[in-house]
């Protein structure tokens, strides 16, 4: 399934307004998400920039197999798409309110959850640190949540991921 452009402001809020508006939503953080948004990156705060993303299954790229993170990169690459800023997680969740409820709460440990939205972007740190987010909404929770992979992890051809699209 891919889906159009969806056009989302990026910015704007320090890393206490963001957390402050990410908690006045209801959303839920795991671990990793709240070390990502601790991780400097965040101390910048720059005016609100309107970015596009879109969203593409792996099987959309190409990725019939599935991949590792560095061949979901290169094959959205050739697909004219682009890594997003890792400051854009929480406001992608904040923005992408209609996602589906998974089927499924139960964690998949190794697997992406069944009906998650993997933000596509460059890892802060190595495999100790969390490589990004990604969203999910279980039971009708919205949740902005952090994941760690190594490269030797093959996401599967069903996994969607968001990625930077050109506007």
């Amino acid at each position: 399934m891919s889906t159009g452009l969806q056009a989302v402001a990026i910015g704007g809020l320090s890393r206490s307004a963001l957390k402050v508006k990410l908690r006045d939503r209801g959303i839920q953080l795991n671990d990793f998400a709240n070390q990502l948004v601790l991780h400097p990156v965040f101390d910048d705060v720059e005016a609100p920039t309107m970015k596009y993303f879109a969203t593409r299954k792996l099987a959309d790229l190409g990725l019939n197999d599935g991949a590792s993170l560095s061949g979901v990169f290169s094959a959205a690459q050739r697909h004219h798409l682009s890594l997003c800023p890792v400051t854009a997680g929480p406001y992608l969740r904040l923005a992408y309110t209609n996602q589906p409820t998974s089927k499924h709460s139960v964690l998949n440990v190794g697997n992406a959850p069944e009906g998650s939205l993997t933000v596509a972007s460059v890892a802060l740190g190595d495999d100790d640190f969390p490589k990004g987010f990604y969203l999910r909404t279980v039971d009708d929770q919205q949740w902005l949540r952090g994941y760690r992979c190594t490269e030797a992890h093959r996401f599967s051809a069903n996994d969607h991921f968001i990625f930077l699209a050109a506007n």
